[in-house]
């Protein structure tokens, strides 16, 4: 069925034209039909299938179209922050005829903008729960015209743990009967059709029967290479391939930046995402890997989510995923929309301890094969060391998506305020000077003790503009250790120090006293000891 069977408005349907749309997809077809009346709905449906173009389509229509619509808002809520640009961007060529505005709002970047969104006005709230919390909770949201309610990825909003959240922000929204909810959800569990029933009015159950991606449909190769190979052979697939795009999955950040800066040392175009990355810095190199400019997206599975490439031709493990359903996330990205793949994996003697897992999920062996020399290639960065970290120190940024120099933002506005400066150590470490290129100024002098507590606790400065809920268990009790235990160490120093060598008068004073008490003592005939 096409979208003109469904005498769209013409607004709606100049937008329709510029996103390319002409058939429908079967969600695409369903949710029209059953939107269009009015009705509340959940959804069955896969990533990549049409749903987001579905739901857009179907709001859009009614607020232009039906008489007690026109002024509502629509609210529609995503597990993460990629999800969200892509919505937003989606709505926006759908909106390109007609007077309505459409933006995305979630953590990770500065209010300023949101806010200033906010106050021009926007008809379709794009946002994860979070933030809209934040901001209603502020004032600066208005959340009383809302008529229509999408929640998309519901499943991955449970899983993500945003169910406490989705309630709280439920409940402050007009009530179901006076709105339009629609629920899509790769699978309708029990949680999903527990929010259904709770806050749909009679909702309707729509099911689309996804394209399933088996193994059959993705070329794998798992190749068993020593670790210290991985680069060599990764460099090697690369060169010999004719892919236009290939995701690289590695199971930690700083693996992420490091394959993705020898990459580059190598000559082949590459970025990392991982879940510290600046938000700006995010979504430029999503645009850019999605516009093609760039070959190699270099990821962790965290980060990953809510990417969705249609034409990705090669997926790359470059580490084994230590989950079992990482595994089959990942090759799948292959495979979207009935396309053919290719999945290769490397598994070293790292590495090897997560294949069994992985294949007792699959239900079989994964294809594999011994790397051998004629698979590798020269690595011009194999002695180069590779710094990381640095992208959270780049001055030219404010953590908020926009550039200093522009001068419209501040880097008070993202919390991180005090500009970086230069110092330089005498020969003794134990002054500090700020060094301009030309001369140097005193500016105080400390112990080389407190220095160092100083230096560890600006360290942890740079934690402040990060999403810790991003961060597994583990690296935050790091980031906690690091911030706190050095204040710990500092104050068990100065009793060590206070309690061993007394230096200010009071503290001679008081153990003097202390001195002549114990010596002032009697034994038991009477006699001062």
């Amino acid at each position: 069925m096409d979208f003109i069977e469904f005498k769209l408005n013409e607004k709606l349907q100049k937008g329709i034209m510029k996103a390319g749309y002409s058939t429908c997809t079967p969600v695409q077809e369903q949710v029209l039909k059953t939107a269009l009346e009015g009705a509340d709905l959940y959804v069955q449906s896969q990533t990549g299938t049409g749903k987001t173009a579905a739901f857009l389509v179907a709001i859009i229509q009614e607020m232009l179209t039906r008489q007690d619509a026109f002024g509502k808002k629509a609210l529609v809520m995503v597990p993460t922050r990629e999800l969200a640009v892509q919505v937003e961007q989606e709505a926006r060529v759908l909106l390109s005829g007609t007077d309505f505005r459409a933006a995305s709002f979630y953590g990770g970047v500065g209010y300023s903008r949101q806010n200033e969104l906010l106050e021009k006005g926007v008809e379709i709230i794009v946002g994860t729960p979070g933030r809209v919390i934040d901001l209603q909770e502020s004032g600066s949201m208005d959340l009383s015209k809302v008529g229509f309610l999408v929640i998309d990825e519901a499943d991955r909003m449970f899983d993500m743990g945003f169910y406490p959240d989705l309630r709280k922000l439920i409940k402050v929204l007009p009530n179901s009967a006076s709105r339009q909810t629609m629920l899509f959800s790769a699978t309708l569990n029990t949680y999903v059709k527990n929010l259904a029933w709770e806050y749909t009015v009679e909702a309707k159950e729509i099911t689309i029967e996804s394209e399933n991606i088996t193994v059959d449909e993705i070329d794998q190769q798992l190749v068993h290479v020593s670790s210290d190979s991985k680069m060599k052979l990764l460099l090697g697939i690369l060169n010999s391939s004719d892919s236009e795009s290939a995701i690289i999955f590695c199971n930690t950040k700083r693996t992420c930046e490091v394959v993705a800066k020898r990459l580059q040392l190598n000559g082949i175009k590459s970025e990392f995402i991982i879940g510290d990355l600046p938000q700006f810095k995010r979504l430029q190199v999503l645009d850019s890997f999605k516009k093609g400019s760039l070959k190699c997206l270099v990821a962790t599975d965290v980060a990953a989510r809510g990417i969705d490439i249609s034409d990705l031709s090669m997926v790359v493990n470059y580490d084994l995923p230590n989950e079992a359903e990482n595994y089959v996330h990942r090759i799948g990205r292959t495979a979207r929309a009935g396309r053919s793949g290719k999945a290769y994996t490397f598994c070293s003697e790292q590495d090897v301890y997560n294949l069994p897992a992985i294949e007792r999920y699959l239900g079989g062996s994964i294809p594999s094969v011994v790397a051998f020399e004629d698979m590798f290639a020269q690595d011009k960065s194999a002695n180069i060391y590779i710094k990381t970290g640095s992208y959270l120190e780049d001055e030219s940024f404010d953590g908020t998506g926009r550039n200093r120099a522009g001068g419209r933002h501040s880097l008070k506005e993202s919390g991180n305020s005090r500009p970086k400066e230069k110092y330089k150590a005498n020969s003794k470490g134990c002054s500090k000077k700020k060094y301009d290129g030309k001369k140097h100024t005193q500016i105080s002098k400390t112990s080389a003790k407190d220095y160092g507590v100083k230096k560890a606790n600006a360290k942890t400065e740079r934690y402040s503009t990060m999403e810790l809920s991003s961060m597994s268990f583990e690296e935050r009790m790091k980031v906690y250790k690091e911030k706190y235990g050095g204040e710990q160490q500092q104050n068990t120093a100065k009793k060590t120090i206070s309690s061993s060598s007394p230096s200010k008068p009071a503290e001679k004073k008081g153990l003097l006293s202390f001195v002549k008490k114990i010596f002032s003592k009697k034994d038991d005939k009477g006699k001062s000891k």
